[in-house]
């Protein structure tokens, strides 16, 4: 099949060919000719299967007939995040250019004047996020009763973010007779009764179970502890043959100071986050799509539907909290066609975040072998030097070993804590009495043993080798007179 089987103008074919494409993928050969009919339709397609195109391309051909008004829009696309609304606005660019339609983008940080002066001409397609789009609308600088087309793309993301209210307002401010879509990668309940209420007789058109990830992409999951995650993946960096990278991470606080720590390594990294500027961020996309960096650290700001060429690697530094976000973290390789690979980094509290994961995809994923999964282990044995190197300082070194030690068997929250020291305690009748005595009055556990250690001979040359206890100088021996003529003498 190809796309002029699919019955698009011939100024659309024209701008297809000139992108280099010849075959529709098979979301747009599903989803075009039912939106050339004019139907209502649910999409449900993972990411990177070109399912922008297959509502992009229609919509010129339908708009192609018919004239814009002021402050009417004859067509709505509802985009969650700045960043997609730009990328679907480049794709009406790109494909339309043999068609005389008018566009604007209403996003947030962006000038409201120059986006109001753009309505006031008269616009085919509006593409706006919901709180720009209710903005202008409360102030009376848009009408959408104009509106035949909506398109509500990403809305399993919507409702992640939280703008499934407005677009329910929205949809009651639009004319009831009109065409609507709607793609999602996911099928959640909010969404199916969002389309029961909005849509009319939709076609369903499915590509791929919902939460399946791509094939095309080589899945692992890397056990490691949170302190080992930066020598893990500047591990993983250097050893694979890594041409271009996006690194996920939950907080912006982390991925500022990951791309820090990477750009110090000499790496050419960027980042991206929702704290940026539009225009920066803007940016710092086109820096990682020319490959002035080609190792983008990232927020989710920028993990749904962000098409970028040639990545080949994805790594979610820190473990999604939200299944569905995995799906499309990982989605921003493995594109049109081409092979990734996607690395996961699993904390010990990571568990339960990849367990969901696996049952949403409906599939187990690989762990790196040899992977280091006893490293938290490793972490909790770095406590113990600690300890024993300040325990000089706390208390006399006096004290008979065995003692010591008994004191220290005694104690049950340090023995959780260092469970190699628990071995060393002797005899085992210490032991027990001290258990006994933990029993009885655990506050004052150590204080009987130290009274009695305190007044053996041998404490006060012991005491002397704690340099940590000695303020003042030399021990004399707690002689405060005049020093006599026999200590002066010297030996030649």
């Amino acid at each position: 099949m190809t796309f002029a089987d699919l019955g698009l103008s011939d100024e659309l074919l024209r701008a297809i060919e000139d992108s280099g494409y010849t075959v529709p993928t098979p979301i747009q050969a599903s989803a075009i000719p039912s939106i050339l009919m004019m139907r209502d339709m649910i999409g449900v397609a993972q990411t990177g299967t070109g399912k922008t195109a297959s509502f992009v391309l229609p919509m010129i051909d339908i708009l192609a007939q018919g004239r814009s008004r002021a402050r009417m829009p004859r067509s709505l696309i509802l985009e969650p995040t700045r960043e997609l609304a730009a990328q679907v606005a480049e794709n009406f660019e790109k494909y339309g250019k043999y068609h005389k339609l008018s566009m604007a983008l209403l996003i947030g940080g962006v000038s409201m004047s120059d986006q109001m002066a753009a309505l006031e001409k008269g616009v085919d397609v509006l593409i706006a996020t919901p709180g720009r789009l209710m903005d202008l609308f409360g102030r009376g600088k848009i009408m959408l009763n104009g509106c035949s087309l909506l398109v509500i793309d990403e809305a399993d993301r919507m409702l992640d973010m939280g703008f499934i209210p407005d677009i329910e307002e929205i949809c009651t401010k639009l004319p009831k007779q009109r065409q609507t879509l709607l793609f999602s990668a996911t099928m959640p309940a909010p969404i199916k009764r969002l389309a029961d209420k909005f849509l009319d007789n939709p076609k369903m058109v499915e590509v791929a179970r919902p939460a399946t990830a791509n094939v095309n992409i080589k899945q692992w999951v890397v056990q490691v502890s949170a302190s080992k995650k930066k020598d893990k993946l500047r591990e993983l960096l250097g050893g694979e043959e890594v041409k271009t990278a996006i690194i996920f991470c939950n907080r912006k606080t982390t991925v500022r100071e990951l791309n820090k720590a990477l750009q110090r390594d000499r790496y050419r990294s960027s980042e991206i986050h929702g704290d940026m500027e539009q225009s920066q961020r803007i940016a710092e996309l086109d820096r990682f799509k020319a490959g002035d960096v080609n190792i983008l650290v990232a927020s989710d700001v920028a993990a749904r539907g962000l098409d970028i060429k040639g990545v080949s690697h994805v790594f979610n530094y820190d473990a999604p909290w939200h299944p569905d976000d995995y799906v499309h973290r990982i989605g921003r390789t493995g594109r049109a066609g081409a092979t990734g690979v996607a690395y996961t980094f699993v904390t010990p509290d990571d568990a339960e975040n990849i367990a969901n994961i696996e049952k949403l995809t409906g599939q187990k994923i690989d762990r790196v072998a040899g992977a280091a999964t006893a490293e938290p282990a490793a972490d909790d044995d770095a406590q113990p030097p600690r300890e024993s190197g300040r325990r000089p300082a706390r208390k006399p070194a006096a004290k008979a070993e065995p003692v010591a030690k008994d004191e220290r068997a005694a104690k049950p929250g340090r023995a959780a804590k260092s469970p190699a020291r628990v071995p060393v305690a002797e005899p085992e009748t210490a032991e027990a009495s001290a258990v006994a005595v933990a029993k009885e009055n655990p506050a004052r556990t150590a204080r009987p043993p130290r009274a009695a250690a305190a007044k053996p001979e041998s404490s006060r040359p012991a005491r002397a080798a704690a340099p940590a206890r000695s303020d003042d100088g030399e021990d004399d021996g707690g002689w405060n007179g005049p020093l006599p003529d026999f200590l002066r003498a010297t030996f030649s």
